[in-house]
């Protein structure tokens, strides 16, 4: 491939309806694309909705996003479908809010930093001072914001948010995020917690469930909504608890699992493999 070569990700979703994947990899064809990835799949194969992700290269004068969208968009129109084009020379923004416990954030700067995380980290913003020093440590703004149960500080948050990221993580943030911050930021919110809510809320539930003897031990990664910890789940990790396991195997190992269900979310979210 040349210099300018470009690889795209078509995201597409209309009803179900005949020639929708022939029309798609004909207009790929006749740009001079090649498809390197196709998934596609029907709620229903009468009248249900469709959903497609195609990933695909092109070079030359074609290899330009808004050109590719400007052509492709009598396709759209011809299924009523909703679509969006994307171009993987385009990192998205992120941004990380993180309390106390520190593992996921140190997991999510090394893997920024090791470039498998491809994304442009915008800041680290905890209320929690003592992160400075990871955050310096991984050349990463960070922004100290003392924010407690009863003042949240979400306008000196969202101050800092609105402009400079395209999604949000927050990588143990302990502060519930109102409906009227999640209105105004109006994108993505991606939230890590262990795997025993709701069986197991409040304090120290990893005691509680070593006290009930559970059996599979487990962390979720979601989107954020205005209903707690409801959101469409992206990504989850489990693992077996057997009796040699103690208070603190089971925490390192609900740990471990919040790292990988919360990393894999991510990486998910910004290949663009994650519907709502």
């Amino acid at each position: 491939m040349s210099g300018n070569a470009n690889t795209f990700i078509l995201l597409f979703q209309s009803a179900d309806q005949k020639g929708i994947v022939a029309k798609i990899s004909d207009f790929i064809l006749k740009h001079g694309g090649n498809i390197i990835t196709a998934d596609q799949h029907t709620t229903d194969p009468k009248n249900g909705d469709f959903f497609m992700r195609v990933e695909f290269i092109i070079e030359g004068s074609s290899a330009d996003k808004s050109v590719l969208s400007d052509d492709f968009f009598p396709v759209g129109r011809k299924f009523g479908a909703q679509w969006k084009i994307h171009s993987k020379l385009d990192n998205l923004r992120m941004g990380i809010l993180v309390s106390q416990p520190d593992h996921c954030l140190f997991d999510l700067l090394y893997l920024w930093r090791s470039g498998q995380l491809k994304v442009d980290l915008s800041f680290v913003i905890s209320n929690y001072e003592k992160h400075r020093k990871i955050a310096d440590q991984f050349e990463v703004p960070f922004y100290f914001i003392p924010a407690q149960r009863n003042d949240r500080r979400e306008k000196e948050i969202m101050a800092l948010v609105k402009k400079k990221t395209d999604f949000l993580v927050l990588a143990r943030y302990m502060l519930v995020l109102s409906e009227d911050f999640l209105k105004e930021y109006s994108q993505d919110i991606i939230n890590i917690h262990h795997g025993f809510l709701p069986s197991f809320k409040g304090a120290n539930p990893y005691r509680q469930a070593l006290d009930k003897g559970v059996k599979v031990i487990g962390a979720t990664a979601h989107f954020v909504n205005e209903r707690l910890d409801t959101g469409p789940i992206i990504a989850q990790a489990t693992e077996e608890v057997t009796h040699k396991d103690d208070l603190a195997s089971l925490m390192l190992k609900g740990m471990n699992l919040e790292k990988k269900a919360l990393a894999e979310a991510i990486l998910n979210y910004i290949d663009y493999r994650t519907t709502r």
